[in-house]
């Protein structure tokens, strides 16, 4: 909708009404049974209050607490935690120092094998051999070593390239006995590792 500015058509002014003021009466508390009843109600709401908040402070302050205490707690138990772990640590870094010596060992001088196989004769308490299989680096010097503590009736001595260096198998008709530098490494580790966990209690 449009619109048009009519010019020459004198405007009248607007005559806003007065209004008279009117102050408002100042406010009284009351007073009787009803003033009576409020203020025991508002006393009653303010104690309900403090009273929670109270309780709420108190369940802060208990979970804080108990925060506290938890980490206390696995504190006391870390230093325990990282001694094992570091003895477990120290064991299989003695056994992998060991089985490099070893190794080492072996490849220079393979006639060091004759420890392994002395060792193995012995938990044999002897029981016939009826064959050995070992790695074909070591194959020479074990029927060395069988020859001259078995003599005649010494074992057959295979060759198995499947074996790992440092491996000798021994096969009796009662079972086997394997008497690798791994095997014995291994047993010596869980030997450490058990001895550790019995003195950890």
């Amino acid at each position: 909708m449009s619109s048009r500015v009519r010019r020459g058509i004198p405007a009248e002014p607007i005559v806003w009404p007065e209004v008279s003021a009117v102050r408002p009466e100042p406010l009284r508390p009351p007073s009787g049974p009803a003033a009576d009843d409020l203020e025991q109600r508002l006393r009653e709401a303010r104690e309900a209050g403090r009273r929670e908040g109270e309780a709420a402070a108190q369940q802060h302050l208990e979970a804080v607490v108990e925060r506290l205490a938890r980490s206390i707690e696995e504190l006391s138990s870390l230093r325990a935690r990282l001694r094992r772990q570091a003895e477990a640590d120290l064991v299989r870094l003695a056994v992998a120092i060991a089985r490099r010596i070893l190794r080492r060992e072996l490849t220079l001088d393979p006639e060091a094998v004759a420890g392994l196989v002395h060792a193995a004769l012995q938990r044999l308490a002897g029981q016939e051999i009826s064959r050995v299989r070992v790695h074909p680096e070591l194959a020479h010097a074990v029927r060395t070593v069988l020859a001259q503590n078995c003599g005649a009736q010494s074992a057959e001595v295979v060759a198995d390239a499947r074996l790992e260096f440092g491996a000798v198998r021994f096969e009796t008709e009662r079972g086997d006995l394997d008497a690798s530098v791994e095997t014995q490494l291994a047993e010596i580790e869980r030997g450490l590792a058990d001895r550790l966990r019995r003195a950890s209690r």
